[in-house]
């Protein structure tokens, strides 16, 4: 039998940074209908019930119906250390990450942490991520395990080092080719679950290393690659001494075949001009994580510039370095982030960013990210007036933008009614 879910309804047919908010498609009394796990159709809701008289009714009144969440890029074994004090990048990885990360070869703590993350995200409203698991093959099965349980899309691969690193967490050229192939092989396209090639950065990568990985994503030109790119200035002073005759910290991923329109670059904040065009050129995706990049004392975005010069971007909370699970808190660090470079995103721009920006990064726009006909059925439902100071400034709302908006800047997992995952709720 087929579902009808009645409310608000909000998608998008373009890219707002583009086109404006007239990208957006809002119906005040909407809604959706899914059945085997796909929307059927969308419109009117009144018209809806009437055409489809059998359908299982589920209304959610004035509450608000989008695409679910979608997070570009985390670090699913850092959720027990979010919020930590005090570090920046390098000082992050060693006092923080490394030893968490540590803890990953005991495969039931792993499966202990991928079953908390997953069961995070679905109460913010996080259909689907993209993560970096650790050197420790288990930590892959237990995310894909976790996220398979619950019939979430997700991306996710071995996190490679074979320097720069404590010993417990470095592999090989050669493991980290071996172990990412045949985890590959193991999960790659198995129900909603996708492979992402993932050396962490190039400082904590031989030549070697990068070398291999690159061939294992030639071999593999459908899968993505993940990595991370130009996040602080000593992190860039630090790979110019390691791989002095590079150009620039692009030039390291691309000398070894790990720069192509699959590839996602983390962070992405202080570019030079040749690492700007040559991204462009090659259609890359870059990813903003803004909480992360404010917390840790990276540097700010430039949202504006690059979204100007036709870059693919997503949007990502950066968990644990970011400081929250939220794709909301997320959206409105964005927005303070863009204000603070003379660029105020449009709470149209921040809603695509979440989904089908975020999406599009992820070469997965023809299947999640937009509520139209033929799409997966992930869905998010949102409460505009979740507490007295969102609902006091919703009221006075002279139209869906200014609704929205108090619970981009001031939601959190209360704002939250509900969570569909492939046609089904999955929290209420």
């Amino acid at each position: 039998m087929a579902d009808l879910i009645l409310g608000q309804v909000l998608t998008f047919t373009g890219d707002p940074f583009a086109l404006g908010p007239d990208a957006a498609r809002h119906i005040s009394h909407g809604g959706v209908l899914v059945d085997g796990g796909r929307i059927v159709a969308i419109g009117d809701g009144a018209a809806l019930k009437a055409a489809h008289p059998r359908a299982q009714i589920t209304d959610y009144g004035t509450r608000l119906i989008s695409a679910g969440f979608i997070d570009a890029h985390v670090h699913y074994p850092q959720t027990a250390i979010i919020a930590s004090w005090g570090k920046r990048l390098i000082d992050w990885l060693n006092t923080y990450t490394f030893p968490e990360e540590m803890r990953f070869a005991d495969a039931d703590y792993a499966r202990a942490v991928a079953d908390r993350y997953c069961d995070l995200t679905l109460a913010h409203g996080t259909t689907s991520f993209c993560s970096y698991a650790t050197i420790h093959p288990a930590s892959v099965d237990a995310i894909f395990g976790a996220a398979q349980t619950r019939g979430q899309r997700i991306w996710s691969g071995k996190t490679c080092m074979d320097r720069n690193a404590p010993e417990a967490l470095r592999d090989t050229a050669q493991t980290a080719y071996d172990d990412s192939k045949a985890l590959l092989a193991k999960w790659h396209g198995v129900d909603r679950l996708s492979y992402v090639i993932t050396p962490r950065f190039s400082p904590t990568s031989t030549p070697d290393q990068l070398a291999a990985l690159g061939g294992l994503w030639g071999e593999n030109p459908g899968c993505l690659m993940q990595t991370h790119l130009s996040e602080q200035t000593d992190e860039i002073a630090w790979v110019k001494s390691l791989f002095p005759a590079a150009r620039d910290y692009l030039d390291t991923y691309e000398t070894f075949g790990l720069l192509g329109k699959g590839g996602l670059y983390g962070h992405s904040i202080h570019l030079t001009e040749r690492e700007k065009s040559r991204l462009k050129e090659i259609d890359a995706s870059l990813i903003h994580c803004p909480t992360s990049n404010t917390f840790i004392g990276s540097g700010m975005f430039d949202m504006g510039g690059l979204k100007a010069a036709g870059h693919r971007v997503g949007l990502a909370t950066d968990t644990g370095g970011g400081s929250s699970f939220s794709m909301l808190r997320t959206m409105a660090s964005a927005y303070e982030v863009g204000q603070l470079r003379g660029r105020a995103l449009h709470p149209a721009e921040l809603w695509w960013l979440a989904t089908a920006g975020s999406a599009a990064s992820l070469h997965a726009a023809d299947r999640i990210g937009t509520l139209a006909p033929g799409m997966e059925a992930d869905l998010v439902i949102v409460d505009l007036a979740s507490t007295p100071a969102i609902a006091q400034a919703t009221t006075r709302a002279e139209d869906i933008w200014q609704a929205i908006f108090p619970t981009i800047m001031m939601g959190d997992d209360r704002a939250i009614h509900a969570t569909w995952v492939m046609g089904k709720p999955v929290t209420k």
